[in-house]
């Protein structure tokens, strides 16, 4: 074969492979609508669970890469979170480990490749001979085209590139005894190795048979997995090449986990294998093949242990690493618990909105106490501070106009009387709470009025001002910790007194400034000192009106 064809080939696979990519995400983008967006936010609504769904669906298809290739897909169509989709992505890799034990025990290996055939006829009978009035249908049939075409392109970059054997890679055999050297090289190895096969589990499979012949020890061999974890992130990263920002992080989730479980588990080398060999029965002689699956795993699981309690930092970390490209808008982010359907269930519909209300209320306070930090400590600069408050009020116009959606859809349909109030109830608080936010901005604003007048740092009267708007933050406070939950007779009662103590100070606060206009002081100060004022009371107002919706609730 010449440079030419080969160079052909590869670029005609690519080619298959990134179009096959490009089908399957706009296909599931026609026909997902809100129930596969609500299965697969069930499926992964918490890191845990969807570790667990990556576990899952990659023992079943028994390939991490067919995993990781469909996580990116879903991200790229909107239907996963980066958060979910690195959730995913560490359970794949612990799933991926199965096929390991199979071709350790009874040497089967199930080939995914053998469906993608089949699976472009299915589609291309979905896509052409269904009913035009059923247009999901036809978007699976175009989401199975590509499922299909992505595999086969997969399978001929496999097949055109030199296949590695155990025979070509005897010449590890000298690099056996050299300490950290063998265990670099053998990463490498390992690395090229799933690189050219495209399947870890395959990679892991030569390991194996290397180990079962002798050119390789148990260290080598350890090393050789170690780079397979590396090597089987080529797919992600092909997959993303053409993909949407949030896609690309996704594939960079994999790749930053697999390799930075390869630098610990180099550096800690020496107690890693003793640990496998600990928890492997038997020696490694006559028993290497269980000592390899059992090496996958142990990296796996334990590289998840570590990682996992930082997925929401790992999350934000990619999010500062893989920025968008010139021109490209990152997709907004979507609520957590509402963007699936309207469930059976009116009492987990209920659920799903409060636990959405519960973050909004958050950041309702939050907003609230930067303005007070910022009252009490005026920074030399408010522009930063004014626009992570404005991103905040942003981010609860968002959740406001989702959970009125999804709140008016699921009062459409049938419920009960209480529930139907609970819902009416929760809408209200809504709206109150997006009026804070509103609020707020507002009052940050007119603070950066008052820096570019070059007002001294006394002018708006903190010393009276603090006092006001801490009874105005405690009463939020008071909300927030009741948010979702039926207050009693006293508790609205303790909501009444926030309220009248919040007037009273209210109208104290701009008798103090009448008096000062009428002893000549600056008239525009004193106007912006009541327009804080009124902003504060309006907070108040709505905190009320959050208390008394909250009485009405079950």
């Amino acid at each position: 074969m010449t440079v030419v064809t080969l160079t052909l080939e590869m670029i005609g696979a690519l080619g298959l492979f990134l179009y096959g990519m490009k089908v399957l995400s706009d296909g599931i983008q026609r026909a997902a609508g809100d129930r596969l967006k609500g299965a697969l936010n069930q499926m992964t609504r918490s890191p845990l669970a969807a570790v667990l769904t990556g576990i899952g669906v990659t023992t079943l298809v028994q390939s991490s890469s067919a995993t990781t290739v469909m996580v990116v897909s879903f991200v790229n169509a909107g239907l996963l979170s980066l958060i979910q989709a690195v959730g995913v992505i560490m359970g794949a890799n612990i799933g991926t480990t199965v096929t390991a034990w199979i071709v350790s025990l009874v040497g089967f290996k199930f080939k995914i490749t053998l469906l993608a055939v089949p699976l472009v006829g299915v589609g291309f009978l979905l896509s052409t001979y269904i009913k035009t009035r059923n247009k999901a249908l036809r978007s699976y049939g175009d989401a199975l085209i590509g499922f299909g075409i992505l595999f086969i392109g997969l399978d001929f970059l496999s097949h055109t590139l030199p296949k590695p054997s155990p025979e070509v890679l005897h010449f590890l055999a000298r690099f056996s005894g050299m300490g950290l050297i063998s265990v670099l090289v053998s990463v490498l190895v390992g690395t090229i190795l799933t690189i050219l096969v495209h399947s870890s589990s395959a990679a892991t499979a030569i390991v194996i048979t290397l180990a079962l012949e002798g050119v390789v020890d148990f260290r080598m061999a350890a090393g050789l997995v170690l780079g397979c974890n590396i090597g089987t992130t080529i797919d992600a990263f092909l997959a993303a090449l053409a993909a949407k920002v949030h896609a690309r992080r996704a594939a960079w989730a994999h790749i930053l986990f697999n390799v930075a479980g390869t630098v610990w588990a180099v550096i800690l080398f020496d107690p890693f294998l003793r640990l496998v060999e600990t928890v492997t029965p038997g020696g490694t002689e006559g028993n290497v093949a269980t000592h390899i699956a059992m090496l996958h795993t142990v990296f796996n699981v334990v590289n998840t242990l570590v990682l996992f309690p930082l997925v929401r930092r790992f999350a934000a970390l990619l999010e500062r690493l893989v920025r968008e490209r010139p021109g490209e808008a990152a997709a907004p982010e979507r609520l957590r618990y509402v963007a699936g359907p309207i469930m059976d269930s009116p009492e987990m519909n209920l659920v799903y909105a409060q636990k959405e209300i519960a973050d909004m209320a958050a950041l309702a306070r939050d907003m609230f106490v930067r303005f007070r930090n910022a009252l009490k400590s005026p920074p030399a600069d408010l522009e930063p501070e004014i626009e992570a408050i404005a991103a905040l009020e942003d981010r609860a116009d968002q959740m406001r106009e989702e959970l009125t959606g999804f709140i008016l859809e699921c009062v459409s349909h049938e419920m009960g009387e209480r529930a139907r109030r609970d819902l009416a109830a929760s809408l209200r608080i809504v709206d109150d709470l997006e009026n804070i936010t509103d609020d707020s901005l507002s009052l940050m604003h007119l603070l950066d009025r008052g820096r570019k007048r070059k007002l001294p740092t006394d002018a708006l009267k903190p010393e009276e001002l603090g006092p006001y708007t801490l009874l105005v933050e405690n009463f939020l406070g008071f909300v927030v910790g009741n948010m979702n939950k039926h207050i009693s007779d006293e508790q609205l009662a303790q909501a009444s007194e926030y309220e009248d103590r919040i007037d009273e100070l209210r109208t104290t606060l701009k008798k103090s400034a009448r008096k000062r206009l009428k002893s000549g002081a600056d008239v525009k100060l004193e106007l912006l000192y009541i327009d804080l004022v009124r902003h504060v009371e309006k907070i108040g107002d709505h905190a009320y009106g959050i208390a008394h919706a909250l009485r009405e609730m079950r």
